[in-house]
């Protein structure tokens, strides 16, 4: 049995208040956070890879007996596409992320929704936009 029933009025469809559409809200809101953390796990392994690679050939060229890059640039950038790939990948993320808590917060499901603590998503991905700002620019002009 379907909760979800299409009207011809200004709203998509009509959210009826059963335990089953509760629960429904309940699991597209945690699936929602799960999407969230995993973008956050994604960026933070672009950033601090990107950091590596950077760090690693500028301590490369400084070891006895080891041979240049063959273009000396080439780590550098690698390492900034890398770092802006993470920093990029946040701002999408808590764009879809903020999306998705406003249609879940919509008044189609205020019948439905749950009241909860704010949960540290948001406030965690938008620090890391910050920590991957602060490595691009490091690694730009050469502070770290």
């Amino acid at each position: 049995m379907t909760n979800l029933h299409v009207t011809s009025n200004t709203e998509r469809f009509e959210v009826r208040t059963t335990v089953d559409s509760h629960f429904g809200w309940i699991r597209t809101r945690l699936s929602l956070k799960n999407t969230m953390m995993s973008d956050l796990r994604t960026a933070i392994s672009l950033v601090g890879f990107g950091f590596a690679i950077v760090q690693f050939y500028e301590r490369l060229d400084k070891m006895p007996g080891a041979s240049p890059a063959y273009i000396q640039v080439a780590p550098q950038y690698l390492g900034l596409t890398l770092i802006g790939a993470g920093v990029l990948t946040l701002v999408i993320a808590i764009s879809h992320y903020r999306w998705g808590v406003h249609y879940l917060w919509s008044n189609s499901f205020a019948s439905i929704a749950v009241n909860e603590l704010q949960s540290p998503q948001l406030a965690i991905a938008i620090l890391l936009v910050l920590v991957g700002l602060s490595a691009f620019l490091a690694v730009r002009f050469r502070l770290a």
